[in-house]
């Protein structure tokens, strides 16, 4: 998943951990025990799996306590590993007790709780009168039905990073790379001119299989759930990522099999490679991880496939839900709109968590508009202006999980890696893996 690995100077300066309270700050601050409070402040239990968004959601905590000194708040929060979060959180569902009021849930999981009697709190009202502002496709991920149950926490918009250094040497211009044939051309000059592979693709796990489908309008299961990995876009898809290793000679697999192992930092931060494509949130691993790329880096759309395909697609994502045994329902859900609906909250996205804020009316703020030094001096959100309506996000069912973990563990290894498998019969074969389960 996506957010498992974070900035680790950045967690330990203002996360939180076990059950400790995040106070009330609206208060008196103690010196004058005469003043009396406003009014108790009431205690939310809050779960994450990721520390760096306690420190998120102490800094929204503040912001409540500040606009409404009628009705404070306190925070316990408790942060758990990933997998032993969402199954401690599937429990307390299924026995209906010990859920906490809110609860950070990792998109591989979600639809998990979206099944048969849902106990997650509907939050169209708090998200109907701001939608309009939202990338939609962020709400539609965690929504059945029309409800939506989860307030999304980045848009992970997929772009193209570039490495000018690498780009200049062969005399490439990323503005040119228009098409995945512009790239391939493009990154036959890079290895050409300095015997460096364009671009580095996981192995082991999706990326950028999973965007590149995506952005042609396929997925791994259609909206009503059915299992169409084997179709023909991702055949094609897989076949061209194919090429690109083993016949146009430009790519390569990332040391570790994926962007988030230890081997594929240091590679990246060397030079190894001209390019990659991934995900916004990224960026926080350029910063955290890959140092002398300072100043080298650039962000473009993905390249096309071919005229009318989106130039980017929504990856990963955490969906913050509200759960049915909150004891102070309405007042945690309006906590949460005020912590992830607003604008000074998706600012604070970006300010605090280095995502792309889901609420696209704040990319042109001053806060977001600061020229970047590390990605080239340039305005990033002006990228991300200009494919704004072109984001789309994956079908997400009951089978979502298992389909994910198909790809990675099966379909990708043995069609890019081990190539025992043609990437037609590795779809195929991960394809019937899964229709097993759906019977």
């Amino acid at each position: 998943m996506f957010l498992a690995v974070v900035m680790l100077a950045s967690v330990m300066l203002t996360a939180c951990s076990g059950l400790a309270p995040i106070p009330n700050t609206s208060g008196s601050s103690g010196g004058d025990t005469k003043t009396p409070q406003v009014a108790e402040p009431v205690s939310l239990n809050f779960w994450v799996f990721e520390e760096l968004h306690s420190a998120f959601y102490k800094e929204a905590l503040k912001d409540w306590n500040a606009k409404y000194p009628e009705k404070p708040v306190e925070l316990v929060m408790e942060s758990y590993p990933n997998a032993e979060m969402h199954n401690k959180l599937l429990i307390a569902i299924q026995s209906g007790v010990g859920a906490p009021d809110i609860v950070d849930i990792n998109l591989n999981y979600f639809a998990n709780f979206l099944m048969g009697d849902i106990q997650l709190a509907e939050l169209n009202r708090v998200v109907d009168p701001v939608r309009e502002y939202f990338v939609e496709s962020r709400f539609d991920i965690y929504s059945k039905n029309g409800k939506v149950y989860g307030l999304p926490t980045h848009v992970g918009a997929t772009v193209a990073y570039y490495n000018m250094e690498i780009l200049n040497k062969a005399g490439v211009n990323p503005d040119d790379i228009v098409t995945w044939d512009d790239y391939i051309e493009a990154g036959k000059r890079v290895v050409e001119a300095t015997g460096t592979p364009m671009v580095a693709f996981e192995v082991s796990d999706q990326r950028p299989f999973w965007p590149m489908i995506v952005q042609r309008g396929s997925d791994y299961l259609d909206e009503n759930g059915k299992v169409i990995l084997d179709n023909d876009i991702n055949i094609d898809t897989l076949k061209r990522m194919h090429e690109m290793m083993y016949v146009h000679k430009i790519a390569v697999g990332m040391p570790g099999g994926k962007s988030w192992a230890e081997e594929f930092f240091p590679f990246m931060n060397q030079g190894g490679a001209a390019s990659i494509v991934m995900p916004m949130w990224y960026m926080s691993r350029f910063l955290a991880y890959m140092p002398d790329l300072e100043g080298k880096i650039v962000v473009r759309p993905m390249p096309v496939w071919e005229e009318g395909d989106s130039r980017s697609a929504g990856m990963g994502g955490t969906g913050t839900a509200v759960t049915m045994q909150s004891k102070n329902l309405d007042l945690a859900i309006d906590f949460l709109a005020n912590a992830k609906l607003t604008k000074e909250a998706n600012i604070r996205i970006w300010e605090m968590l280095n995502f792309d804020p889901p609420r696209w009316d704040v990319w042109d703020a001053p806060e977001l508009q600061e020229p970047d030094p590390y990605f080239g001096n340039e305005k990033i959100f002006n990228v991300m202006l200009e494919m704004k309506d072109e984001i789309l996000s994956p079908n997400m069912h009951d089978l979502s999980a298992a389909a994910q973990d198909v790809v990675k563990e099966s379909v990708m290894f043995r069609a890019l890696h081990e190539q025992s498998l043609t990437p037609e019969e590795a779809l195929k074969a991960g394809a019937e893996e899964l229709r097993s389960q759906q019977k």
